[in-house]
């Protein structure tokens, strides 16, 4: 399937490559074996990562809870984990990307 999309039945996990400081929040295609993840936030103090988590959440209509950074604190190659059941062919047309 994706590189990037990984959906095991409990949880998706989604290796991201974030641009941030752009206009808009939007998923914008593949960058090599991350999706590509622009962001309408700052990357000072944790404001894109709070902006990414925050859009996801709402993405995925799940609570921020349910969302986790799990690597890329301080970098633009970020692995997010979502407590979905959601399968790869619902989290790609979400992402408008089918």
């Amino acid at each position: 399937m994706k590189p990037w999309l990984l959906c095991n039945g409990h949880s998706v996990r989604l290796t991201l490559h974030v641009q941030p400081g752009a206009k808009k929040t939007e998923a914008a295609g593949e960058h090599g074996d991350c999706l590509k993840i622009r962001l309408a936030a700052p990357p000072v103090d944790g404001k894109a990562n709070a902006a990414l988590i925050a859009w996801l959440a709402a993405l995925f209509d799940a609570p921020r809870r349910d969302v986790e950074l799990v690597s890329g604190d301080k970098s633009r190659h970020k692995v997010v984990l979502i407590a979905s059941e959601l399968d790869a062919a619902a989290v790609l047309a979400l992402l408008r990307l089918q």
